[in-house]
C-alpha cells in the first residue's frame, strides 16, 4: 500500500523529468498539487493553469464523489484530472503547469 508522500515524490519526479528544474523545484510543486487534491474532495476550488498554448487558465473544480469519472482505464499520474463545475464536464492538465490555488 502507498502512502501519499510516496504518491508526492512520484508527482515530483515526473516534473522533473518533464521541466529539467532543480528537484526542490518540482517538490514544491507536487506537495501543491497533493494540497489541490486533498482541498478538491471536500469542496470546489479555483486553481490557475497554464495550457498547451501558452495562455493561462482560470478553473473551478472538483473531485467530490458524485462528480467521480467512472472508467477502468488506468489513471495517468503525468495529468490531473478533476470536474470542471462551470464546463460542466470533466478536464486535465499536465502537472507541471499548474500555476496557482487559490
Amino acid at each position: 500500500m502507498r502512502n501519499f508522500r510516496s504518491e508526492v515524490f512520484k508527482r515530483a519526479y515526473q516534473i522533473a523529468k518533464a521541466t529539467n528544474k532543480c528537484f526542490a523545484v518540482c517538490l514544491s510543486k507536487a506537495w501543491q498539487l497533493y494540497a489541490l487534491m486533498k482541498k478538491m474532495k471536500t469542496q470546489a476550488v479555483t486553481f490557475y493553469y497554464e495550457k498547451k498554448d501558452g495562455s493561462r487558465s482560470e478553473a473551478k473544480g472538483t473531485l467530490q464523489v458524485e462528480y467521480q469519472n467512472k472508467t477502468d482505464k488506468p489513471k495517468n499520474t503525468a495529468v490531473f484530472t478533476y470536474y470542471d463545475l462551470e464546463a460542466k464536464g470533466f478536464r486535465a492538465f499536465q502537472i507541471q503547469n499548474l500555476i496557482k490555488v487559490s
